[in-house]
């Protein structure tokens, strides 16, 4: 009951220093977002000026997902090497050197290995951004915070989406090349300026480090209290009461061992939620929607170049808006009801949209009805809206959070991997499945998967709302029939014996 003072007196406003910190930790996911948003435009010019075929295009926007699955790889376990914070910061040196590839490419083969180098920067800044700024924030305030990395993607693809508008007056062979090559500058500054910043305190204490971590919990808590309270609570969690500290300098060895060998049935619960709401995320179909906007746009019937691109501009700026919007309410209403009722905005979005694509299709070479036009292109913005308000921020806040200290980072590491392949697999493969299946068929597609990942979080994703990084472990602990017997367990009343003598 120690805690419930400190937590009270955190909760009445947020630590300003924690939210900096973590603000400047999830710049670097605004320049996966602007790589992402400015490639969907820029995929026209350097198809016009490289002559490029549609493989090659589908080949090039899905690169960057490979290569980042390597980076998501190796970045769980070199952030338990050199910290948190130097990993943010090599993250942003590997992107600075693929955007100034893409920018000076001369040919489709320079383009395609600079996305590859960037691509490995984004799996670094894709896994450690939402683990810093969990280890940072407190219970109170966690869910925005790391919810930041998301809203940090959508601005930079809003970002992207008006490079393209204006850089699009350029001459052909600088057009494209200032697109991707404007990632460069960020990168730089980002590079130096993060290491200003404090460590982590959970990975502090996890390299034999306390005092330097109570220095830091110190700054990110509103009082003393609080940062002595969440220290004994993470040296706790990292075995130090039990007499198994962690090794300092062991760079989290034996972590694959205890999560894929010999997971206790918490940590295999968690692995399960964690991973499953990676895989489901892009099953949505987001990375279709976002990538190919300009082609939906074009089959809903606006035609030329410039309305293309004013109307993924559109996109963006709803995107970030409703991203806003959730990072507001994730930890007033919770994970839990937040991601539910985005799926069914999703479902309904996917549904509708697929109808009007699919009229339109049929229609040629004929005008379509303005009543499938006028619902396709509104669908997209309400697909966008339902995404960004739930299973867009939710999925890196809640994958973040439910992982113990010991395996947070390399668990997120895979959690990582598993989001890139998904996303790699509907980027590369989208203009192929829609040719076979029609356009609209692939979004009818889509709606029914967003169905499937409904079930999985409803039966396999507690709530998380509220508890402190160290006791969600015990969330898990029980799996969901345990829990639903427990919450409809009726509360027994005792009742008075009766009087006998009362009686007549």
């Amino acid at each position: 009951m120690g805690e419930e003072e400190p937590r009270k007196n955190g909760s009445e406003r947020a630590n300003k220093y924690a939210v900096a910190c973590s603000i400047i930790g999830s710049i670097i996911s605004i320049l996966m977002g602007y790589d992402t948003g400015v490639m969907s435009g820029a995929m026209l010019f350097i198809k016009e000026d490289l002559k490029t075929n549609d493989t090659q295009v589908q080949v090039l926007a899905g690169i960057l997902n490979v290569c980042a699955l390597v980076g998501s790889l190796t970045a769980g376990r070199v952030s338990d090497w050199i910290g948190r914070r130097r990993t943010i910061s090599l993250a942003a040196c590997i992107f600075l050197a693929g955007s100034i590839l893409m920018g000076l490419s001369p040919n489709f083969a320079t383009l395609l290995t600079g996305r590859c180098v960037a691509g490995v920067g984004v799996g670094y800044a894709l896994m450690i951004a939402p683990v810093y700024a969990a280890e940072i924030a407190s219970a109170e305030i966690r869910g925005s915070l790391t919810s930041l990395p998301e809203i940090c993607i959508s601005f930079g693809i809003l970002i992207g989406y008006v490079a393209n508008y204006f850089l699009a007056k350029l001459p052909l062979v600088y057009g494209w090349r200032t697109m991707l090559g404007l990632g460069a500058l960020p990168s730089a500054v980002l590079a130096v300026g993060v290491l200003a910043m404090p460590e982590s305190p959970r990975w502090l204490v996890m390299q034999g480090r306390p005092e330097e971590a109570l220095l830091v919990l110190r700054k990110v808590c509103n009082t003393a209290a609080e940062a002595d309270v969440r220290l004994v609570d993470i040296e706790n969690a990292a075995g130090y009461a039990e007499g198994n500290a962690p090794t300092p300098g062991s760079g989290g060895r034996g972590v694959f061992k205890e999560m894929f060998l010999h997971p206790t049935p918490p940590v295999r619960r968690i692995l399960v939620a964690a991973f499953g709401i990676h895989f489901f995320q892009h099953l949505s179909g987001i990375e279709a929607v976002v990538l190919y906007s300009p082609r939906i746009f074009k089959a809903a019937g606006i035609a030329t170049r410039n309305e293309i691109l004013a109307a993924t501009i559109g996109v963006g700026v709803t995107k970030t808006v409703f991203i806003m919007t959730a990072i507001l309410l994730v930890d007033r209403v919770g994970r839990r009801p937040l991601y539910l009722s985005s799926l069914a905005g999703i479902v309904a979005s996917l549904s509708c949209l697929g109808l009007g694509l699919t009229v339109i299709e049929r229609s040629a070479p004929h005008h379509a009805a303005s009543w499938a036009v006028a619902l396709a292109i509104t669908t997209v913005f309400t697909f966008v809206a339902s995404f960004s308000i739930g299973v867009g921020p939710i999925t890196w806040a809640y994958s973040s959070e439910v992982y113990p200290l010991r395996l947070r980072a390399q668990g997120a590491s895979v959690g990582v991997a598993i989001n890139r392949i998904m996303n790699a697999g509907i980027s590369m493969t989208f203009v192929t499945l829609y040719k076979a299946i029609t356009i609209g068929g692939a979004f009818f597609l889509f709606a029914g998967l967003a169905v499937v990942a409904a079930v999985f979080f409803y039966f396999c994703c507690p709530e998380t709302q509220g508890r402190p990084l160290e006791e969600i472990e015990e969330v898990f602990s029980q799996g969901w029939s345990s829990r639903r017997r427990q919450h409809a367990r009726p509360l027994s009343v005792e009742l008075p014996e009766p009087d006998s003598k009362a009686r007549p």
